[in-house]
């Protein structure tokens, strides 16, 4: 940018920081130089000098300085999504307002690239701007393999807002699992700090020992809804925290791993006969403050294919976790 710019503040921008929101508009320009800017008066707000913690409103106006070229807005090289991931990615929505997308994430589904990730939810958010002028907004994340409701925001303002909730606690998840064994006791909590190791499994988490400066505190209320004898049982988890593969280290730590996790409960959490190998871990229900405010949301998702003919197999009734954790003592 060679020339002085009065920019508007899009009401898709309201709440956001001043710094941040340079960041989105010019990617190229470095924080310290924006300090600079703001120091010296060059970048106001309403023709105020601001910091760059100050929160932006709907319709102030931004003075921006030349910038030069180079900090230029860069274009989009995302790769576009294809018609076939767009009419499965918009056949996953399970819920749509002005400010927040729920979906129904499928088993398999990565949420983020990465090493050898070509496909995942991050390079389909194009196809779900639907009517809004920008693309949806991760807030939080699932692991590949586990399915179920994942929130987007469909704007700065919403996407500030539900990670403030999620940040505070404000939101209460629900997975369904199916276990090898049962749990004992049948409702409780695990307290059980986590951390992560170094090797060829980096992103697997183990149990941390006391002392270790790199443990993260994870708390997570459990509830057996039904059981298969001794052999399985149906476990609804609450997490408390949001920690790396939180509920898969739990449940195998207490000697119910999750049915089809190998990485954590190896040759045991394969149990073989009509039950499918795939991971049976299932985000089913999130009840959050929306980001419209005087209101919550609140979502269920279905159960994916794999897991559904297991409950038929085994004759669960979805009903049956209606009430799990009554009478959970906090």
């Amino acid at each position: 940018m060679s020339a002085v710019a009065q920019l508007d503040v899009t009401e898709e921008e309201d709440g956001i920081r001043l710094d941040r929101w340079f960041k989105r508009r010019f990617p190229s320009l470095t924080h310290g130089r924006l300090e600079k800017l703001l120091r010296t008066g060059q970048v106001r707000v309403d023709g105020v000098k601001a910091k760059a913690s100050a929160r932006l409103a709907a319709g102030q106006i931004v003075r921006v300085p030349p910038l030069g070229e180079a900090l230029e807005p860069a274009p989009k090289l995302e790769k576009p999504v294809s018609e076939a991931d767009a009419e499965m990615i918009r056949a996953c929505v399970i819920y749509k307002d002005k400010s927040v997308i729920v979906l129904n994430k499928p088993s398999g589904l990565a949420v983020q690239g990465g090493t050898k990730t070509e496909r995942h939810l991050d390079g389909m958010l194009d196809a779900l701007m639907f009517e809004a002028k920008e693309r949806p907004r991760l807030v939080h994340r699932l692991d590949r393999d586990t399915s179920g409701v994942i929130v987007l925001a469909r704007n700065v303002r919403a996407a500030t807002a539900l990670a403030r909730a999620f940040q505070q606690k404000d939101a209460q998840k629900i997975y369904w699992a199916l276990v090898v064994g049962v749990p004992s006791p049948r409702q409780g909590t695990i307290n059980l700090a986590l951390t992560k190791q170094g090797g060829p499994r980096a992103e697997r988490v183990f149990a941390a020992e006391k002392g270790d400066e790199d443990a993260k505190y994870a708390v997570t209320h459990y509830s057996v809804v039904t059981t298969v004898a001794q052999k399985f049982a149906w476990v609804a988890f609450m997490p408390m925290t949001g920690r790396t593969h939180q509920i898969r280290a739990h449940a195998a730590a207490m000697g119910t791993p999750i049915v089809g996790d190998g990485k954590y409960g190896g040759v045991d959490a394969h149990p073989g006969g009509e039950i499918p190998r795939q991971l049976h871990l299932h985000a089913r229900s999130l009840d959050i403050a929306h980001p419209d405010g005087g209101k919550r949301l609140f979502v269920e998702a279905e159960l994916p294919p794999h897991m559904k003919r297991t409950w038929e197999l085994l004759a669960f009734e979805e009903r049956d976790a209606k009430h799990a954790f009554d009478g959970l003592e906090p």
